[in-house]
């Protein structure tokens, strides 16, 4: 509580050098997904454009695991949250 996960709001937005992750961060299971092992490509799904927008069909809405649909996400150490690539649903 208390931490620090960027300098500004707009960092995480624009690639600033603030919008690495400095503290933890809790998937809604309680489990930190920047050192657990069940997280290991560390993605933020956003299903979202660069521009912010609604990224439609890429934001896993209605996926089944027998599915094949992509999703819009970004490592979280890329500095860039909404830079966005397409990743299978399927993936933690």
């Amino acid at each position: 509580q208390g931490q620090l996960l960027a300098k500004s709001w707009s960092s995480l937005f624009e690639g600033q050098s603030g919008a690495t992750p400095r503290g933890p961060i809790y998937s809604f299971n309680g489990r930190n997904i920047l050192t657990d092992p069940v997280w290991p490509r560390r993605l933020a799904w956003h299903g979202s454009t660069a521009r912010g927008g609604h990224a439609r069909r890429r934001d896993c809405q209605g996926w089944r695991s027998s599915g094949a649909a992509e999703g819009m996400a970004t490592p979280l150490g890329e500095g860039r949250l909404l830079a966005g690539h397409r990743h299978n649903c399927s993936m933690p």
